[in-house]
């Protein structure tokens, strides 16, 4: 196939790599020319599924590894702390990685061209995330506000390892990510808009010189709210048809899932549409459960259902999280 693979973030680099492959003629368009193109998210993945991914790319993941978690402290907003085992949570460096699997292939930077310019392909795959330039708009959406800092620090870090600050209602969360010895990233989510004060004050707090800054939404709303998934002959991967998963606001590995499932239905768009809807039908209640939370809707009791099923899935993949996954922590998330 003659394949337009649109947005080269991670899902669109991946695509790319993979395509080419399998021997299609790909070929990338990035809206940032090349010297701006960048990745916006704190670089916080699960190792095992990224060796996996990286695998199938031709890549060694071991190449782009910063920090190898141990253990996450978590904060809640009454002042009360505990802790979280990891066993593969990571920071990487997304931006390399993403870059090295465009080495060598077709990339149009500062591109972004309509749909009516680009009749000669077959496919034109919709990586664009948040965005979602080439397919209709949605009829109903959902997503959090995100601000973050790269910083680095002089006379040591303040946290050896992972560390959050859920918001009170489940609204989002502060994140310090560390980026090996001297750095990290320091950002926030927060559907209530406090992201910018918590972040600042943070580094006012605990000092470090800002190197980069960065802004953008996340979409939380889910696959089952993103519909439809294609229109003509464009076909969406990953975030713009909603493949964050809503609890923690992750999307690096659901949308990496997303671009192995459309090239196991790369000849079969409905094929394609029915294995998105089988793979992230959790994610539905998983937003139903934050949404709620979020707009004050939420007892434990009326939402124990969603609550069990969040947690027993998690705890079935709790590889794939990277992190110890105890009933106990879930709850007291929930009840913040």
């Amino acid at each position: 196939m003659k394949v337009a693979v649109m947005g080269m973030g991670v899902a669109g680099s991946y695509l790319v790599a993979r395509l080419a492959a399998a021997g299609h003629e790909v070929t990338g368009f990035e809206r940032a020319a090349e010297e701006r193109h960048d990745s916006i998210c704190a670089w916080g993945t699960i190792k095992g599924e990224l060796e996996g991914f990286c695998g199938r790319a031709g890549m060694d993941f071991a190449r782009y590894l910063i920090h190898d978690g141990k253990r996450m402290q978590v904060r809640m907003s009454d002042g009360s702390e505990f802790g979280i085992g990891l066993s593969g949570l990571c920071t990487y460096d997304k931006l390399r990685l993403i870059k090295d699997l465009l080495a060598g292939h077709d990339v149009r930077y500062g591109s972004a061209p309509p749909l009516s310019e680009l009749d000669g392909y077959d496919r034109v795959v919709d990586c664009t995330g948040f965005h979602r330039s080439y397919l209709p708009k949605l009829e109903q959406d959902f997503f959090l506000p995100t601000y973050e800092h790269k910083v680095v620090y002089e006379g040591g870090v303040p946290f050896e390892d992972f560390y959050i600050e859920p918001f009170p209602g489940m609204s989002g969360y502060f994140w310090y990510f560390p980026l090996g010895e001297n750095a990290a990233h320091v950002g926030a989510g927060d559907y209530n808009k406090g992201h910018i004060k918590a972040v600042d004050g943070f580094v006012r707090e605990h000092g470090g010189r800002i190197v980069q800054t960065k802004g953008r939404p996340i979409r939380l709303a889910t696959p089952d709210m993103c519909r439809p998934y294609s229109s003509g002959k464009v076909v969406g991967v990953g975030e713009s048809i909603g493949t964050v998963y809503p609890l923690l606001g992750e999307g690096i590995i659901p949308s990496m899932q997303c671009a192995d499932i459309f090239m196991e239905h790369l000849d079969d768009v409905p094929a394609y549409e029915r294995a998105v809807e089988k793979h992230y039908e959790v994610y539905g209640r998983v937003f139903r459960f934050v949404r709620a939370k979020i707009r004050r809707d939420f007892s434990v009791v009326r939402s124990l259902p969603d609550l069990l099923t969040i947690f027993r899935y998690m705890k079935r993949n709790e590889a794939r999280f990277g992190m110890e996954i105890r009933m106990g922590n879930l709850l007291k998330v929930a009840r913040a």
